[in-house]
Parts: structure tokens; C-alpha cells; sequence
């Protein structure tokens, strides 16, 4: 049986070796003379979308020719945390280490995407401290998707099992999800696009200095999210509008006012 305190410390005789390769150096290499390492935290229910909005932001950025990579929970519980159950020990162990890989991946210039539930507050509050104090960028994303849509989508099954009591301590229904209270960024995956959310994660990290610019997608596509339209429809009637008259002969019409975007 595991007992894992996160704050004992078993190893003895060790010091810390700073290696000579500097952050300005890695940027040379990585980022194009600027430092982008960074964690962007995504947490949130089962089934509320985050591992799927990561790799989404993850081949966004790489296709930018910028250096990301996700840590999804699953996948780390094949390897790294593969000893490790879902008791509280467990899950506490869980995101320690997740926290601790994390940075190491932000230190070395790499826009690092992790997807946990990670439940409870007190330990996003110290992976974010983690990063801090080593100089390093926390940026909570909470995927807030209600549990009611969580429930409809249910792609592993698991809240079918939780709700017939054959998983015990599963997040949302015997176990608590402590919701940020401030997060960094909220995405509402039920009612935005995977790619509409990519891009608001995008444009905060341009907001912080860790991506450029150009970057960001500024030409969106002209179709819209039906619960959008009427809010798309009033913005696009307050822009200029530029008259074309069309010379040729037309069987609908010879002008059209067409909003300057």
C-alpha cells in the first residue's frame, strides 16, 4: 500500500547542480530569442473537454513553430504514475508530480499543456506556486462544462459506473470538485467550438508576452454558433461599410454594402 507525503523528504546526501545553460540561451533555440516556458493548467471535470481543448492548443502552437507539449492525465497514469490508485494519498502524489514534471518542462522553454481534474484547490494553488517561485508562468484554464453535459457525453462510461456505485470517490458525484475561484482563463467548451477556445487560450498567452503577435487568429470564419448570431449581427451593424457597385450585368443587384472588417 502507498503512503506518500509529499512534503517528507526520504533522499539524503544530494544537492541541487545548476546546470550553464541559461533560459536566454534556450530562447535562442526554441524561441526565437524569446523564453516561452510556461504551464498552462487545465482543470476540470470528467468528460468537461480539457484534454481534448489541449492537444487542440498543443498542435495550434507546434504548427506555429512553437514548442508545446501535453501531459494528459491518463496517459501519465500508463507510465510515471502508474503506482498510484485514486485515494486522496494517491491523487495528492498524482498532481505533486505532475506539478514537479511540469515545471521542468516550462524551465526548459516549452509551453507545457497539463489535463487533470485535479479537484482540489489547495494543490493547483501549489503547482502554481511551484512555478512561481521558480520564476516560471501558471495559467489556470478552467474547462467549466456543467455535470449535467459531463454526464450526456460520458465517453469512458465512467459516471454510468459512478452512478451505479460500481466507482467509488469519482469526481462530481461522492467526491467534491473544488471549482477555481479566479482562474486565469474560463472556457465554456458546451457552447464554444474547440477552435474558438484554442484561440481564447492563445490570445492570453499573447496577452503575457509568451507568444507573438501574429499568432493569434484575427480572420474567423464567417459561420457562427447559433447562440452567437444575434451578438455577431449587432457588432458587424456598428462597422464602417464600404459600398461596391458591380459594373457587370446581375440578375440580383448592382451595389451591396459590405461591413470593412
Amino acid at each position: 500500500m502507498n503512503s506518500f507525503n509529499a512534503k517528507e523528504v526520504r533522499s539524503t546526501n544530494i544537492r541541487y547542480e545548476h546546470g550553464t545553460v541559461s533560459r536566454n540561451k534556450r530562447a535562442k533555440v526554441l524561441g526565437q530569442g524569446q523564453f516561452r516556458g510556461c504551464t498552462v493548467w487545465f482543470t476540470g471535470l470528467s468528460g468537461a473537454g480539457k484534454t481534448t481543448i489541449s492537444f487542440a492548443v498543443e498542435e495550434y502552437l507546434v504548427l506555429k513553430g512553437i514548442a508545446a507539449y501535453s501531459l494528459d492525465g491518463d496517459n501519465l497514469r500508463h507510465g510515471l504514475n502508474k503506482n498510484l490508485g485514486f485515494s486522496a494519498d494517491d491523487r495528492e502524489e498524482n498532481i505533486r508530480r505532475v506539478s514537479e514534471t511540469a515545471k521542468l518542462f516550462a524551465d526548459g522553454g516549452i509551453i507545457c499543456l497539463t489535463s487533470f481534474i485535479s479537484p482540489y484547490a489547495k494543490q493547483r494553488e501549489e503547482a502554481r506556486r511551484l512555478h512561481e517561485e521558480a520564476g516560471l508562468k501558471f495559467i489556470e484554464v478552467h474547462v467549466a462544462t456543467p455535470i449535467n453535459v459531463c454526464e450526456e457525453r460520458d465517453v469512458k462510461g465512467l459516471y454510468q459506473k459512478a452512478r451505479a456505485g460500481i466507482i467509488k470517490g469519482f469526481t462530481g458525484i461522492d467526491d467534491p470538485y473544488e471549482a477555481p475561484v479566479n482562474p486565469d482563463i474560463t472556457l465554456h467548451s458546451y457552447k464554444d467550438s474547440v477552435a474558438d477556445c484554442v484561440q481564447q487560450v492563445v490570445s492570453y498567452l499573447q496577452q503575457q508576452d509568451i507568444v507573438p503577435f501574429d499568432c493569434v487568429d484575427t480572420v474567423r470564419e464567417l459561420f457562427v454558433p447559433q447562440h452567437k448570431v444575434e451578438e455577431v449581427k449587432s457588432e458587424a451593424e456598428t462597422l464602417p461599410q464600404l459600398e461596391v457597385t458591380k459594373k457587370e450585368k446581375s440578375t440580383d443587384c448592382d451595389s451591396a454594402l459590405i461591413p470593412l472588417l
